[in-house]
């Protein structure tokens, strides 16, 4: 039972990833500017935060080219989520880009209880 639940943790840290290049390609195409800004910025956010999630963080450090640990990646899964919580307050209000980060910061706790970074 608890491995499933562990499982479940896991699954919604994937999710959440996807959350935040969602957010950040909503936030470009729906920001306040003409419409070639806005296929830049629509794409280019995700595809930025995609790389940095690539070069430092992906499959939990182990797909990573630099993977972090420890303090430094709590640090920059902070920064890159609290991107995708801006872009989303950006592009819609407080309370979604809200339910984004408390859901990170619970996922985040519950990893690292868990041993799951």
């Amino acid at each position: 039972m608890f491995g499933t639940v562990k499982a479940l943790n896991a699954v919604l840290m994937f999710f959440l990833e996807l959350s935040v290049l969602a957010s950040a390609g909503y936030w470009g195409f729906t920001a306040n500017a003409q419409w070639p800004i806005k296929v830049a910025a629509g794409i280019g956010a995700p595809v930025l935060l995609g790389v940095l999630w690539a070069l430092f963080a992906a499959g939990g450090g182990t797909n990573a080219t630099f993977p972090l640990h420890g303090p430094v990646r709590m640090l920059f899964e902070l920064a890159w989520f609290g991107a995708g919580a801006v872009a989303l307050y950006g592009a819609t209000s407080l309370p979604p880009a809200a339910i984004l980060f408390a859901c990170y910061l619970l996922n985040g706790v519950l990893r690292l209880a868990w041993n799951q970074v």
